[in-house]
């Protein structure tokens, strides 16, 4: 027993060794030096790259931080920190749902050991839809992404 408890808590420190190699940690300060949104994007972006810690079957452990009263909070602040605007950019206004961004990617670590990195503004952004997606993906293709729908007479009405 103490031997496994032994090599779970070397595999913990080599995965946060080297999760601090593999990424710099961003903050809110150093992305508010970045004037414009292409640099604050530039930024942020993953390019691609997921976090190798990811939920899997512990996916509930993520979806109850997101209900839960703290990050409802926190969220709450941001949101009103940023104005609602995209990256925090003047009249970037977010006319569609509002996402807070964690600027570095969570893990099931974080929320089980409920670190700094989940509920500390210094690393939460609000951004859009396409931004988020596009921050995670490394495409900047999805920031200018039109997601309107050429509207016909009647293509609402199931029946005609």
């Amino acid at each position: 027993m103490l031997y496994r408890l032994c090599v779970v808590i070397k595999v913990l420190a080599l995965m946060l060794k080297m999760r601090k190699m593999t990424m710099s940690i961003r903050t809110y300060t150093e992305l508010m030096k970045l004037k414009t949104f292409k640099e604050r994007f530039e930024y942020l972006k993953l390019s691609g790259v997921v976090v190798q810690d990811t939920f899997g079957y512990d996916l509930y452990l993520n979806q109850q931080f997101y209900k839960s009263k703290a990050w409802k909070r926190i969220r709450d602040q941001v949101i009103i920190r940023d104005n609602g605007c995209d990256l925090g950019i003047e009249d970037r206004d977010i006319n569609s749902r509002i996402y807070v961004h964690h600027m570095n990617p969570i893990t099931k670590s974080d929320i089980l050991n409920m670190t700094d990195m989940l509920l500390d503004p210094e690393y939460l952004i609000c951004v859009s839809k396409n931004t988020h997606d596009a921050i995670h993906y490394g495409d900047e293709q999805l920031l200018y992404a039109n997601h309107l729908v050429e509207r016909t007479p009647n293509d609402t009405c199931p029946w005609r």
